[in-house]
C-alpha cells in the first residue's frame, strides 16, 4: 500500500452529532437532539466552528434535505410552495449567501413552517449563517424570522478543548500521542475536528506501515509523502 493511498483511504468520517465536539455548545446540542417538527433552529459563528458539521448531521436522516451553497437553484422555492411536503427536517447552511430568489423561498418556507408547525405537515427548521440574525445582509422581513424560534452563538473550541478530543480519539485507538505531537498539530493544522480525526487515522496506518511509533518526525513525514486530507492551516 503507497502512502498516498493511505491517505486516500481515510476520509474524514461523515458529520453526526456523536462525532461533533461540543466545547462549550452544550445547548446547542441539547436543542438538535431534542427539537422536531414545528421547531426552529439558527446557528451563527465564525469559520470553523462546526456550522455546516451540525447541518449536514441534522439533515442525514430519512425525509431531511440540506441546501448548501451549491445545491441546485430552485429546489428551495419548489419545496417551500409544494402542495404536499415530504421532508420532516430542513437544514439551510450559508444562509448570508443566498440571493433574491433564495431568499423569496426562504421567506416563503418560514411562513410555511408557522402555518403547519402543529399540523401533520410539520417540520424543523435548522438554519446556520455567520452573523446574528439582525447583522445579516438579507432582506429585513427574513432578518426577523431568523429569530422567530431558538438562536445560538457556535463557540470555537479552545486548545485544551481539541487536545482534549485528540487525545480521547488516540485512547480509543490504542495509541498514545506524545504531548509534542499534539501541540504541533494544534499550532499548524485545520481546527475541523473531523479532519484531525482522520489525520489521527492515517497517522496509525503510516505507523504501522513504516513500523515507527507515533513522533512528530514520523507526523511531519506524513503529512511530506503526499497530499493529506486538508492541507495544513487550510479553513
Amino acid at each position: 500500500m503507497t502512502q498516498q493511498l493511505i491517505l486516500d483511504l481515510l476520509p474524514p468520517p461523515p458529520p453526526s452529532l456523536e462525532n461533533f465536539v461540543v466545547g462549550a455548545n452544550d445547548g446547542v446540542l441539547d436543542a438538535l437532539r431534542h427539537g422536531g417538527p414545528g421547531r426552529a433552529i439558527y446557528l451563527w459563528g465564525p469559520p470553523g466552528a462546526g456550522r455546516t458539521h451540525l447541518l449536514r448531521a441534522m439533515a442525514s436522516g430519512e425525509h431531511a434535505y440540506y441546501s448548501g451553497a451549491d445545491s441546485p437553484p430552485g429546489v428551495l422555492s419548489n419545496i417551500a410552495t409544494s402542495d404536499t411536503l415530504t421532508y420532516r427536517l430542513i437544514a439551510i447552511d450559508n444562509v448570508e449567501l443566498l440571493d433574491e430568489a433564495g431568499q423569496a423561498a426562504l421567506f416563503t418556507l418560514y411562513n410555511r413552517w408557522r402555518e403547519v408547525a402543529t399540523a401533520d405537515q410539520g417540520f424543523m427548521l435548522v438554519l446556520a449563517g455567520d452573523r446574528a440574525p439582525l447583522s445579516m445582509p438579507l432582506r429585513e422581513d427574513l432578518r426577523t424570522r431568523l429569530g422567530w424560534d431558538l438562536v445560538f452563538r457556535l463557540e470555537l473550541l479552545s486548545d485544551d478543548d481539541r487536545a482534549r478530543a485528540l487525545n480521547t480519539k488516540a485512547t480509543e485507538r490504542g495509541l498514545r500521542l506524545a504531548p509534542e505531537v499534539v501541540a504541533w498539530v494544534l499550532t499548524h493544522y485545520t481546527r475541523d475536528m473531523r479532519m484531525l480525526s482522520a489525520l489521527l487515522d492515517a497517522l496509525d496506518r503510516y505507523s504501522l506501515a513504516k513500523h515507527r511509533a507515533i513522533t512528530l518526525p514520523l507526523l511531519k513525514d506524513l503529512l511530506a509523502s503526499g497530499h493529506p486530507t486538508h492541507h495544513p492551516e487550510d479553513t
